[in-house]
């Protein structure tokens, strides 16, 4: 078990979550399930939390009430190193949600996600301060983030 790690708050939609989540990485696995008693506060027998892992991170997801909503103000940011891979979790987590700017997006559940390429942040710190400022530039036109066109800005001199 992690030292830290996030739960999330769902309106009863934590093990839908869990399946969510776990079919679109690769690198996943279901953890337990744990359902409400007499004490409640949830009905006896509804799900109470579901308990996932994707690519190593352990996930509580909890059905706590309708009481708190996801807002951008975290998220989570997923890593990759090709266009495939921009496009193919782009298209997954976005089922239902919405696409937002600059590579983020709203899944169906409005949990935030950041589809990013592995080579913009390293673009991004580049010492020439104006091929940082190009792709910059570039990336803030975007919604979902396009490697090949940031990598253009990047090289365009």
């Amino acid at each position: 078990m992690q030292k830290i790690g996030p739960c999330l708050w769902f309106d009863g939609k934590a093990e839908e979550a869990m399946h969510f989540y776990t079919s679109i990485f690769k690198n996943s696995k279901i953890g337990t399930v744990t359902r409400y008693g007499e004490a409640g506060p949830g009905a006896k027998g509804s799900v109470m939390t579901a308990a996932f892992e994707i690519e190593g991170q352990e996930f509580v997801a909890l059905n706590g009430g309708p009481m708190y909503k996801f807002s951008p103000a975290i998220s989570f940011i997923v890593h990759c190193k090709t266009q495939e891979e921009v496009d193919g979790f782009w298209a997954k987590l976005l089922e239902g949600g919405a696409p937002q700017q600059c590579g983020w997006l709203t899944d169906k559940f409005g949990v935030s996600w950041q589809i990013v390429p592995t080579v913009l942040p390293e673009m991004l710190r580049d010492k020439d301060p104006e091929k940082a400022r190009r792709v910059m530039q570039a990336m803030l036109k975007m919604v979902k983030l396009d490697i090949k066109a940031l990598k253009q800005a990047y090289e365009r001199g």
